[in-house]
């Protein structure tokens, strides 16, 4: 027997049962679709993430206060206030005398407080930063303007809105020249920015920006910073930047020996290699988890098909006497399995397909930047897995079937 054959004789055989080679695909299915959708939503994942960090800027060099090591997460975000980054520290980094390729540096310090206008209040966060804000994020005002560097020192009771705030706290009427209340204290709205959505995994457009000297003394009574980021002109510079951001600020801070560093310098380029190759793994452990989906699914097929060897035993012992060899009943049960297998791995393709396809619609609809990816790497993978799982469980029963003997199995009822 061709194995064309054998193929065209299990296509009937499946279409002769379809409840049980429904039940039978199941398992298949659901542990392929699995496989599909781990590794789809996981490069969404990963994209949206890499998408983020890109719009920072890969140019972007970030200084945070506390120390770490060099792949470790900064003292800083882990709940911890630590005081060591000063105003002067950013002046002092942004001169071309300390950092050649330095085009900008903004300082950052994020509070809280109850914005009020008229009737209306809201419950947000301010950051303080510098005039240099727009250069180093190339952020954009729609309307009015952004405080000035004079502004940014002298304590000036000014805010810059996003839309989010603007609209919120106003409605439709326009902010600009209108005065609302931060803790008490009076601030002039001179500008409302240009909506950036969400970069950073942070929707730009629900900040609100006043100087930086304002936020420290008037607002939140500290000398501190909580960040302070500097955009440099070339991305092939930025290593460079580094190790020159790290001598200004042990200058700055009377540091002689570096492991006594109270300042962590991150890169975007640096956070970019390290979430990928972080995402990557993850995503073949899901993946990996998936497939035990698929090894429940080749068990239920040997279970089947075992089934199937007890109720055509008097078929196999009359195809026997009439001269079929063993390899051909081993050829038969084996091409069952077969397309059995990719069957289901073709259904489970397009529906983990479809539920992928889903899953970035919705994330694009709420304004993250998902891409869609169905890999070649995740069909193969699936299909290769699920063929395989067929063929090794499907082998026992295939040889259990050419073992029968023709007279028994003529004599079996």
């Amino acid at each position: 027997m061709e194995f064309k054959d054998a193929i065209k004789i299990s296509i009937n055989n499946l279409r002769a049962n379809k409840v049980r080679s429904f039940l039978t695909m199941l398992g298949l299915v659901i542990g392929v679709m699995a496989i599909i959708i781990i590794m789809s939503v996981g490069a969404g994942a990963q994209s949206l993430i890499i998408n983020q960090i890109k719009g920072f800027g890969t140019n972007i060099i970030t200084i945070m206060p506390g120390s770490s090591d060099e792949s470790g997460p900064p003292t800083a975000i882990m709940g911890i206030t630590i005081t060591t980054l000063k105003y002067e520290d950013s002046l002092a980094l942004e001169k071309k005398s300390n950092v050649e390729h330095a085009v900008a540096a903004s300082a950052f310090l994020t509070g809280q407080g109850t914005f009020s206008w008229k009737d209306s209040s809201i419950e947000t966060n301010f950051t303080g930063t510098t005039a240099n804000y727009l250069n180093v994020e190339e952020a954009e005002v729609e309307r009015g303007r952004f405080f000035s560097k004079s502004e940014e020192k002298s304590m000036a009771r000014v805010i810059v809105l996003g839309s989010v705030i603007a609209e919120d706290l106003f409605g439709n009427q326009d902010p600009i020249g209108e005065t609302i209340k931060i803790k008490k204290h009076a601030f002039k709205v001179i500008g409302l920015m240009k909506e950036r959505g969400v970069v950073g995994l942070e929707n730009q457009d629900n900040k609100a920006f006043i100087p930086i000297s304002t936020s420290q003394k008037l607002l939140l009574g500290v000398d501190h910073l909580g960040s302070i980021r500097i955009k440099i002109d070339s991305t092939e510079n930025v290593d460079q930047s580094i190790e020159e951001i790290k001598q200004t600020l042990r200058e700055q801070h009377d540091i002689d020996n570096p492991k006594d560093d109270d300042f962590t310098v991150r890169a975007a380029a640096q956070a970019l290699e390290i979430v990928t190759t972080i995402t990557d793994a993850l995503k073949f452990f899901l993946a990996a988890v998936g497939g035990l989906a698929l090894v429940v699914g080749g068990i239920g097929i040997m279970n089947i098909m075992l089934i199937a060897v007890n109720e055509r035993i008097r078929e196999i012992g009359l195809r026997k006497a009439v001269g079929a060899r063993n390899i051909n009943l081993v050829t038969q049960f084996l091409a069952e399995t077969i397309v059995i297998t990719l069957i289901a791995g073709a259904v489970g393709i397009i529906i983990g397909a479809i539920i992928s396809g889903l899953v970035a619609l919705v994330a694009n609809y709420l304004d993250y930047d998902w891409d869609y990816i169905v890999s070649l790497q995740s069909i193969l993978l699936g299909l290769g897995i699920s063929s395989l799982i067929g063929l090794v469980f499907g082998l026992y029963p295939a040889i259990k079937t050419s073992k029968i003997e023709p007279i028994a199995a003529l004599r079996y009822e």
